[in-house]
């Protein structure tokens, strides 16, 4: 039972870490990101190509393919975030599903429909794991879990604690009133939109490390990253991090029970949270100046 827990709670790591990304720019923006798990799965292709094709360390690769991704993030905040905004969210919400379909396909017209992954270029770590009072544990589950630890709490302090954070906070609180007092609201949110895709690229990596990955399956990681959110309900490092591991708990004990259960008991977590939330009349994606709290 210890050993189910275990895995769930580091299951719960990597879902924390796919969040990031999706919780931060809706806090800045109130952007539900559809495209959200397709960046994700470009990150792990980009550095599959940096790592098998071009022969760079894969965590060489990973530091590469980092400031690409905060590039791209740059350029859809500008080019499609910033115009749909003006439209209302349902706008928003259809033109990053369009643009999830695209990234879909042309990733399967790059790099074709095989399965993939960066095992390979992990040598013995992809295996490795330490003994600890007779339990095994995956270094690389391990790590992932620090890095969105690491991460969650790099951000919080930002926003905290940084002028460029409460630049930040203050154009998801009111962009117009943020603009009258000398913030550069649209840099702000061009920023955001950079540091939430770079979460994003780590992301990605962790997702082509600990597991295999086809063209087609940013939906699957999508579900997962909307998932821990909201049952996290908070961009702080307790609330993604929890929404997380409540994730991954109640997926390794749902397949404890029945062969489809690992699917079915996320699912069930994640309608209970959704119906409290409706009950008490809270429900919403988190909000970034709670992070400030």
């Amino acid at each position: 039972m210890i050993d189910i827990l275990l895995q769930g709670v580091l299951l719960g790591g990597y879902y924390a870490l796919l969040a990031v990304g999706l919780a931060f720019l809706y806090s800045i923006m109130g952007i539900i990101n559809l495209a959200h798990g397709s960046f994700a799965v470009l990150a792990a292709y980009l550095v599959l190509a940096m790592a098998d094709s071009l022969g760079i360390n894969v965590w060489l690769a990973v530091l590469a393919v980092l400031p690409i991704m905060a590039v791209i993030g740059a350029l859809v905040d500008r080019l499609i975030f910033e115009p749909v905004q003006k439209g209302g969210q349902l706008l928003s919400v259809l033109a990053t599903f369009g643009l999830s379909v695209v990234i879909d396909n042309l990733i399967f017209q790059i790099w074709g429909a095989n399965t993939r992954t960066l095992a390979n270029a992990l040598g013995d770590l992809a295996w490795a794991s330490w003994e600890i009072g007779g339990l095994w544990v995956g270094k690389i589950s391990v790590y992932i879990l620090l890095t969105a630890v690491g991460l969650l709490t790099g951000l919080t302090l930002l926003i905290a604690r940084t002028p460029l954070g409460r630049a930040i906070r203050a154009t998801a609180t009111d962009p117009d009133t943020a603009g009258l007092v000398g913030v550069d609201a649209r840099r702000a949110r061009t920023i955001a939109s950079a540091l939430a895709f770079v979460a994003i690229g780590v992301a990605g990596a962790a997702l082509g490390m600990r597991t295999t990955f086809t063209p087609y399956a940013g939906v699957t990681q999508l579900l997962f990253a909307f998932q821990a959110a909201v049952i996290g309900g908070s961009t702080s490092v307790r609330g993604t991090l929890f929404g997380g591991i409540v994730l991954g708990l109640a997926q390794t004990l749902g397949a404890t029970i029945h062969t489809q259960g690992f699917l079915i008991g996320g699912h069930l977590v994640f309608f209970a949270a959704l119906f409290l939330r409706l009950q008490f009349g809270t429900l919403r994606l988190p909000k970034l100046r709670r992070a400030a709290a």
